[in-house]
Protein backbone atom coordinates (compact mmCIF):
# COMPACT_ATOMS: atom_id res chain seq x y z
CA UNK A 1 0.00 0.00 0.00
CA UNK A 2 1.02 3.45 -0.61
CA UNK A 3 1.82 6.06 1.95
CA UNK A 4 -0.42 8.79 2.49
CA UNK A 5 1.97 12.37 1.62
CA UNK A 6 2.87 13.39 4.88
CA UNK A 7 1.70 17.05 6.15
CA UNK A 8 2.16 19.44 8.71
CA UNK A 9 -1.02 18.85 11.05
CA UNK A 10 -0.38 21.97 12.96
CA UNK A 11 -1.14 23.95 9.47
CA UNK A 12 -3.89 22.00 8.45
CA UNK A 13 -5.78 22.55 11.72
CA UNK A 14 -5.49 26.15 11.50
CA UNK A 15 -6.94 26.19 7.82
CA UNK A 16 -9.39 23.60 8.99
CA UNK A 17 -10.22 25.86 11.41
CA UNK A 18 -10.42 29.12 9.33
CA UNK A 19 -13.65 27.51 7.31
CA UNK A 20 -15.17 26.05 10.21
CA UNK A 21 -15.26 29.69 11.61
CA UNK A 22 -16.40 31.30 8.12
CA UNK A 23 -18.93 28.54 7.41
CA UNK A 24 -19.53 26.84 10.61
CA UNK A 25 -20.38 23.09 11.39
CA UNK A 26 -23.00 21.93 9.05
CA UNK A 27 -22.26 24.80 6.69
CA UNK A 28 -18.38 22.83 6.33
CA UNK A 29 -18.31 20.13 3.31
CA UNK A 30 -15.06 17.23 3.64
CA UNK A 31 -14.36 19.08 0.08
CA UNK A 32 -14.00 22.45 1.47
CA UNK A 33 -11.43 21.18 4.55
CA UNK A 34 -9.63 19.17 1.71
CA UNK A 35 -9.71 22.43 -0.11
CA UNK A 36 -8.15 24.68 2.27
CA UNK A 37 -5.84 21.93 3.58
CA UNK A 38 -4.35 20.97 0.53
CA UNK A 39 -4.55 17.20 2.16
CA UNK A 40 -6.77 14.73 0.18
CA UNK A 41 -9.86 12.99 2.34
CA UNK A 42 -8.01 9.86 3.42
CA UNK A 43 -4.86 12.18 4.63
CA UNK A 44 -7.10 14.01 6.53
CA UNK A 45 -9.42 11.17 7.89
CA UNK A 46 -6.00 9.64 8.98
CA UNK A 47 -4.62 12.31 11.45
CA UNK A 48 -8.14 13.91 12.44
CA UNK A 49 -10.69 11.55 12.03
CA UNK A 50 -14.31 12.13 10.73
CA UNK A 51 -15.57 15.98 10.88
CA UNK A 52 -17.00 15.98 13.76
CA UNK A 53 -13.75 14.77 15.75
CA UNK A 54 -11.34 17.54 12.82
CA UNK A 55 -14.35 20.06 14.34
CA UNK A 56 -13.61 19.02 17.89
CA UNK A 57 -10.15 19.27 17.58
CA UNK A 58 -10.18 22.61 15.70
CA UNK A 59 -12.18 23.58 18.81
CA UNK A 60 -9.51 22.72 21.18
CA UNK A 61 -6.95 25.08 18.94
CA UNK A 62 -9.65 27.57 18.73
CA UNK A 63 -9.67 28.01 22.77
CA UNK A 64 -6.15 27.55 23.64
CA UNK A 65 -4.99 30.06 20.98
CA UNK A 66 -7.97 32.90 20.56
CA UNK A 67 -9.76 32.67 24.11
CA UNK A 68 -7.37 33.11 26.47
CA UNK A 69 -8.73 36.50 27.40
CA UNK A 70 -11.96 34.68 28.57
CA UNK A 71 -9.98 33.10 31.87
CA UNK A 72 -7.78 36.46 32.32
CA UNK A 73 -10.20 38.76 32.78
CA UNK A 74 -11.85 36.23 35.90
CA UNK A 75 -8.41 37.23 37.38
CA UNK A 76 -9.39 40.96 37.35
CA UNK A 77 -9.83 42.83 41.18
CA UNK A 78 -13.52 43.89 40.32
CA UNK A 79 -16.89 42.32 38.86
CA UNK A 80 -16.70 45.16 36.27
CA UNK A 81 -13.28 44.88 34.91
CA UNK A 82 -13.78 41.55 34.64
CA UNK A 83 -16.65 41.94 32.87
CA UNK A 84 -14.80 44.70 30.55
CA UNK A 85 -12.04 42.06 30.30
CA UNK A 86 -14.57 39.73 28.76
CA UNK A 87 -16.41 41.59 26.24
CA UNK A 88 -13.71 43.96 24.94
CA UNK A 89 -11.51 40.60 24.24
CA UNK A 90 -14.76 39.27 22.54
CA UNK A 91 -15.09 42.12 20.36
CA UNK A 92 -12.01 41.91 19.40
CA UNK A 93 -11.89 38.63 18.56
CA UNK A 94 -15.03 38.84 16.56
CA UNK A 95 -14.24 41.36 14.40
CA UNK A 96 -10.43 40.77 13.81
CA UNK A 97 -10.57 38.82 10.51
CA UNK A 98 -13.21 40.07 7.55
CA UNK A 99 -13.13 36.19 6.35
CA UNK A 100 -14.86 34.73 9.18
CA UNK A 101 -16.40 37.44 11.84
CA UNK A 102 -18.02 36.46 15.02
CA UNK A 103 -17.46 32.96 17.02
CA UNK A 104 -16.32 29.81 16.40
CA UNK A 105 -18.72 28.45 18.96
CA UNK A 106 -21.76 30.47 18.06
CA UNK A 107 -21.25 30.07 14.12
CA UNK A 108 -21.07 25.93 14.48
CA UNK A 109 -23.87 25.99 16.81
CA UNK A 110 -26.76 28.15 14.80
CA UNK A 111 -28.90 25.70 12.04
CA UNK A 112 -27.45 22.78 13.45
CA UNK A 113 -29.66 20.06 12.65
CA UNK A 114 -30.10 16.09 14.26
CA UNK A 115 -26.74 14.68 12.80
CA UNK A 116 -24.82 18.01 14.61
CA UNK A 117 -26.67 17.50 17.64
CA UNK A 118 -23.56 15.93 19.40
CA UNK A 119 -21.77 19.21 18.48
CA UNK A 120 -24.61 21.94 19.13
CA UNK A 121 -24.54 19.69 22.64
CA UNK A 122 -20.57 20.09 23.06
CA UNK A 123 -20.59 23.79 22.36
CA UNK A 124 -23.66 24.08 24.97
CA UNK A 125 -21.38 22.06 27.19
CA UNK A 126 -18.73 24.35 26.80
CA UNK A 127 -19.86 27.83 27.26
CA UNK A 128 -21.86 26.32 30.99
CA UNK A 129 -18.62 25.70 31.99
CA UNK A 130 -17.46 28.83 31.59
CA UNK A 131 -20.40 30.75 32.47
CA UNK A 132 -20.56 28.86 35.92
CA UNK A 133 -17.01 30.34 36.43
CA UNK A 134 -18.13 33.31 36.07
CA UNK A 135 -20.96 32.57 38.34
CA UNK A 136 -18.58 32.13 40.84
CA UNK A 137 -16.19 34.74 40.34
CA UNK A 138 -19.35 37.38 41.03
CA UNK A 139 -20.37 34.78 44.13
CA UNK A 140 -16.89 36.13 45.26
CA UNK A 141 -17.35 39.60 44.16
CA UNK A 142 -20.58 40.02 46.02
CA UNK A 143 -18.61 38.23 49.47
CA UNK A 144 -16.45 41.07 49.20
CA UNK A 145 -18.80 43.84 48.97
CA UNK A 146 -17.88 44.71 45.20
CA UNK A 147 -21.39 43.39 44.06
CA UNK A 148 -24.74 44.12 45.94
CA UNK A 149 -26.29 41.62 48.48
CA UNK A 150 -28.84 41.18 46.63
CA UNK A 151 -27.57 40.23 43.26
CA UNK A 152 -28.58 36.87 41.37
CA UNK A 153 -25.07 35.78 40.73
CA UNK A 154 -26.73 33.16 38.52
CA UNK A 155 -28.22 35.87 36.53
CA UNK A 156 -26.05 37.90 36.15
CA UNK A 157 -23.39 35.38 34.49
CA UNK A 158 -26.00 34.51 32.11
CA UNK A 159 -26.73 38.47 31.23
CA UNK A 160 -22.70 38.87 30.48
CA UNK A 161 -22.64 35.67 28.36
CA UNK A 162 -26.00 36.41 26.06
CA UNK A 163 -24.41 40.01 25.88
CA UNK A 164 -21.20 38.47 24.41
CA UNK A 165 -23.20 36.03 22.13
CA UNK A 166 -25.28 38.53 20.87
CA UNK A 167 -22.33 40.82 20.05
CA UNK A 168 -20.91 37.69 18.09
CA UNK A 169 -24.47 37.67 15.84
CA UNK A 170 -23.88 40.99 15.56
CA UNK A 171 -20.60 40.87 14.14
CA UNK A 172 -21.32 37.52 12.03
CA UNK A 173 -24.10 39.72 10.27
CA UNK A 174 -21.79 42.80 10.04
CA UNK A 175 -21.56 44.81 12.61
CA UNK A 176 -18.54 46.66 13.07
CA UNK A 177 -15.90 46.71 16.09
CA UNK A 178 -16.75 50.46 17.33
CA UNK A 179 -20.59 49.09 16.80
CA UNK A 180 -19.89 46.70 19.33
CA UNK A 181 -17.82 48.36 21.80
CA UNK A 182 -20.91 50.73 22.18
CA UNK A 183 -22.79 48.01 23.12
CA UNK A 184 -19.99 46.79 25.63
CA UNK A 185 -19.41 51.09 26.96
CA UNK A 186 -23.34 50.72 28.14
CA UNK A 187 -23.42 47.08 29.67
CA UNK A 188 -20.62 48.66 31.48
CA UNK A 189 -22.64 52.05 32.74
CA UNK A 190 -25.15 49.99 34.08
CA UNK A 191 -23.01 47.71 36.23
CA UNK A 192 -24.57 47.18 39.58
CA UNK A 193 -22.28 47.50 42.30
CA UNK A 194 -22.37 48.20 46.02
CA UNK A 195 -21.82 51.28 46.40
CA UNK A 196 -24.94 52.36 44.15
CA UNK A 197 -27.22 50.09 46.17
CA UNK A 198 -26.49 51.39 49.24
CA UNK A 199 -27.02 55.06 47.91
CA UNK A 200 -30.47 53.89 46.57
CA UNK A 201 -31.36 52.58 49.72
CA UNK A 202 -30.39 55.63 51.75
CA UNK A 203 -32.50 57.79 48.92
CA UNK A 204 -35.11 55.65 49.28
Amino acid sequence: MGRHKQFDEGEALEAALSVFWQKGYEGTSFQDLTRATGVARPGLYAAFGNKEAFFRKALDLYESKYMGYMSKALDEPTSRQVVEGILRGSAFLQTTNAAHPGCLGINGALACSEDAEPIRLELIKRRAKFQLALQKRFDKARLEGDLPESIDCTTLASFVMAIAQGMAVQAKAGASRKALIGLIKHTLFTWPSAANECQKNQNG
